[in-house]
């Protein structure tokens, strides 16, 4: 697919520069993209701040509500509108968003229970689509109303899993790469390993692909002999986290290749002001043109 800025040139002298980050959580999307929202110049758009706000916040409030109604004291204070319960989802503070989507398995251990569990991964994956979809207008929205020339699009790791790479039509896609440039962060085997390390100490709920996902339920079911009221939630996530990298590496490849270009982990951390940035991506668009 042609792209934005069809050559190192183009991009370096473009007076207004937009760029759509994506890759795994953990290799440094929400810090380049913070980076350059320090230097002044850049609007910084948070998928994740969208979806937890624009789309999922009622759904959110209303499970801290049902958490708080089952405490009688605080249900009286509810029913008379004496209080109010709302979610505090921060840029750095995503928190609300996962709680909500939770973990499957044993409700003693904070599980739900599965058709629950997919059902909020559904929300998830309409609302994921929604707040990519609202990039362009986001993009008029900062230019307009702020006076933003740049732009930086801060997805989620899962974008992978709400779009076709390898079709030309897809509406995301499409949507993405008429308005800003896709760069993909790409980790080597050794970020793979960090990752999962840092998820085996902190399990934290993610969107899956709902194939995978149901495909990686019934597989956890089968080797572990436990019935899915049984299941302890932070050992099956940690279970389908591993074989989601896997999952998802080959998905994000493909976007680079056919929609945008690729940085390095390595790349990403060596950036230290926006005129690093810049200099970054004119030489992922070098490397993209060479290969051609």
């Amino acid at each position: 697919m042609p792209l934005l800025y069809d050559s190192p040139e183009a991009w370096l002298a473009s007076p207004e520069k937009r760029l759509s980050v994506f890759g795994m959580s953990g290799l440094g999307k929400t810090r380049l993209a913070s980076l350059l929202r320090d230097h002044g110049d850049w609007f910084h758009y948070s998928i994740d701040y969208r979806i937890g706000t624009a789309y999922m916040g009622e759904h959110i409030t209303d499970n801290l509500k049902r958490q708080a109604m089952q405490v009688p004291f605080l249900a009286d204070l509810l029913r008379s509108d004496s209080i109010y319960i709302g979610s505090n989802i921060r840029f750095d503070n995503l928190a609300p968003l996962s709680t909500y989507l939770g973990k499957p398995g044993d409700p003693a251990k904070g599980g739900l229970p599965f058709d629950e569990y997919m059902r909020r991964q559904d929300l998830h994956r309409r609302a994921e689509i929604n707040a990519l979809l609202d990039t362009p207008a986001f993009i008029a929205r900062a230019h307009d109303l702020y006076g933003y020339p740049h732009f930086v699009n801060d997805t989620g790791g899962s974008i992978c899993e709400v779009v076709d790479p390898a079709n030309p039509k897809d509406e995301v896609l499409c949507a993405l790469s008429q308005h800003t440039l896709l760069v993909w962060i790409e980790g080597t085997e050794a970020h793979t390993e960090e990752l999962i390390r840092r998820f085996d100490r902190a399990p934290k709920p993610m969107y899956y692909q709902p194939t995978f996902l149901r495909a990686e339920w019934a597989s956890y079911l089968d080797q572990s002999g436990q019935s899915p009221q049984t299941v302890d939630p932070d050992a099956f996530v940690r279970f389908a986290y591993a074989r989601a990298l896997a999952h998802r590496a080959p998905l994000y490849a493909a976007m680079a290749r056919h929609w945008g270009v690729s940085v390095t982990a390595a790349e990403v951390e060596s950036v230290r002001d926006a005129a690093d940035a810049e200099a970054m991506v004119a030489a992922a668009l070098g490397r993209r043109a060479a290969s051609a």
